[in-house]
């Protein structure tokens, strides 16, 4: 018999221990018959004052993935999905799909994840020159960087917040990230892509397609309309942009 309530899916939700935004924003974007259930990567709330402590905190994660993977692997789920971006572009694209190859190793499941679930997105849309957006210290941003090159997209232009905790990440105000995308959009570009999956831009990303004509990828949209169009889900949710509402 299936789930009750996740009779469609059960998403497996892998999120860091300090971020407060992937499940309220993928919670509203779910689908009746479709569950979330999140398991969380622990690490500290470190200072992030640069590139030393930025690349200290990508190994914490590294090292505490597994055991959240294994914990959540009880509830007998569907899919695995990362609400985390940061470690999927880590790299470069072999080492990102080395990743995606690995967490199907162990958990014998589907995998969605940022880095993918941005490519299928711009493929979609047929966009090949971008700009990013990112919450990171400059060696975050030289990997983001990095995976788009090596997978034949130009990045015209990367502006790093450089924010000094991850929790702090989801303090950044909706003022800052409108002014940010503004900075990042010009008629040089093809779209607009957002990483870091504690930056909240579900809603925000879908009002600045409007005003740009062109797509905006907020990572959070991205990996949820991966996870589900890659399960065969195709309902339409308002209000998240054109990935949601139209394909």
């Amino acid at each position: 018999m299936a789930d009750s309530l996740g009779w469609r899916r059960k998403f497996a939700v892998l999120v860091p221990s300090t971020n407060t935004s992937v499940q309220p924003e993928f919670d509203d974007m779910r689908p009746p018959g479709v569950t979330n259930h999140i398991s969380r990567i622990r690490i500290p709330n470190m200072s992030l004052q640069g590139d030393d402590d930025f690349n200290r905190l990508i190994a914490l994660i590294m090292e505490a993935q597994d055991e959240a993977v294994d914990a959540v692997m009880s509830c007998e789920p569907d899919q695995l999905v990362l609400g985390i971006s940061a470690e999927t572009f880590w790299d470069g694209l072999a080492a990102s799909r080395e990743l995606k190859s690995r967490l199907e190793a162990r958990t014998g499941l589907p995998v969605s994840m940022g880095a993918d679930a941005c490519e299928a997105a711009l493929r979609l849309h047929g966009a090949k020159t971008i700009a990013v957006l990112t919450p990171y210290q400059p060696v975050g941003d030289r990997n983001v960087v990095r995976f788009f090159e090596e997978s034949g997209y130009t990045v015209k232009r990367i502006h790093g917040l450089r924010c000094d905790s991850p929790v702090h990440i989801a303090h950044v105000t909706t003022d800052t990230l409108r002014s940010s995308l503004r900075q990042l959009d010009g008629d040089d570009i093809d779209a607009v892509v957002q990483v870091g999956t504690n930056l909240a831009m579900a809603r925000l990303a879908a009002v600045a397609e409007r005003e740009f004509a062109k797509p905006v990828l907020a990572i959070n949209t991205t990996i949820y309309w991966h996870a589900l169009r890659s399960a065969g889900i195709h309902d339409k949710m308002k209000g998240f942009g054109s990935l949601m509402e139209t394909h």
